[in-house]
Formats: structure tokens, C-alpha cells, sequence
């Protein structure tokens, strides 16, 4: 993950990734060892290019990458993950993926939320 933490002009994303770990969950200044989580957020439509850049990483162990999309008008995040070294979208209960023109994946809306 370390060259997601730093600007690249080559890739078609600019943001950076930072490392959460237990320490912001247990008030701690010092990071542990162990990384359990990486964060980016993006402003718009600037993110095209991130799974499919995800994707051909040398993961170490790809059954273990998770990824947690949220787009802007999504209800909630949708879970990617790697399967046969492509990141699908894991059907989640209750949830369903609509087409929208502005948006990379599309709009992930809630079934059960009544329409307001």
C-alpha cells in the first residue's frame, strides 16, 4: 500500500491513502504493527481508474482486500472484493445497484428505505 500513500501524476486518481490502525480507536499516539484498514476520499468523479489500479496490485494475500465504496448519493457502501483477481461488488440484503450516468458504479440504493 505504501505507493498509494504518495501523490502519483501517472495514475488517472490523484488522492492518497492513510493508515488506520487500532491506535485512533484506542486513543494511542503510537501506530500498532498490524494495519487494519485504509481510508481515501475522493471530491466527485475523480476516482475512475482506482478499482481497476486495485485490481492488478501484487496483493499478498487477495483473499483478505476488502474494499467499501460509497459514492455520493449512494444510502450506503457497497463491499468490493477480489475474486478471480477482479473486485466484484458483493450483493448485499436488502440493497440494490441502479445505472446513473454520474457515477462510476452506479447508485447503490437501499430497498427498504422508504422513498422520501
Amino acid at each position: 500500500m505504501e505507493p498509494l500513500t504518495r501523490p502519483d501524476p501517472n495514475r488517472e486518481w490523484h488522492q492518497c491513502f492513510t493508515r488506520v490502525d487500532d491506535s485512533v480507536f484506542a486513543g494511542e499516539t503510537s501506530p500498532s504493527e498490524e494495519c487494519y484498514a485504509w481510508v481515501i476520499q475522493f471530491i466527485r468523479l475523480n476516482w475512475r481508474g482506482l478499482l481497476p489500479h486495485l485490481e492488478a496490485l501484487p496483493w499478498p494475500d487477495p483473499h483478505s482486500v476488502q474494499v467499501l465504496v460509497r459514492d455520493e448519493d449512494d444510502d450506503c457502501f457497497g463491499l468490493w472484493m477480489l475474486y478471480d483477481g477482479a473486485l466484484t461488488e458483493v450483493p448485499l440484503p436488502r440493497t440494490q445497484r441502479k445505472p446513473y450516468e454520474n457515477s462510476v458504479t452506479g447508485w447503490l440504493r437501499r430497498t427498504d428505505r422508504p422513498d422520501s
